[in-house]
């Protein structure tokens, strides 16, 4: 049996929705979704410049599962920036 997912602690909203490139309608491109909460971890980490386990105890998750949602987190907006692809921030496991 799957042990039950956590909420992750987030502790903002982002402003904007979206990012896509420029001059490019958006029903023209592919979407790469990043949720919320692997924005807050990108947020911790390069952002405030905290370590991982400092990132790990504000959200209430694990240092491994930290690792895993900021891994995953640049694989997505890599894969936006390198391919053209739209950006959209929406979703996750989350609390605010």
């Amino acid at each position: 049996m799957v042990r039950p997912r956590l909420c992750r602690r987030v502790r903002f909203s982002p402003r904007s929705d979206y990012f896509k490139p420029k001059g490019i309608p958006l029903r023209e491109l592919q979407e790469v979704v990043l949720t919320v909460d692997e924005l807050e971890s990108l947020r911790l980490h390069d952002l405030e410049s905290l370590s991982q386990e400092d990132c790990a105890k504000k959200m209430n998750i694990s240092q491994s599962t930290f690792n895993r949602l900021v891994i995953e987190a640049r694989k997505k907006m890599t894969e936006a920036i390198v391919k053209g692809k739209a950006l959209k921030i929406e979703g996750g496991n989350y609390k605010v």
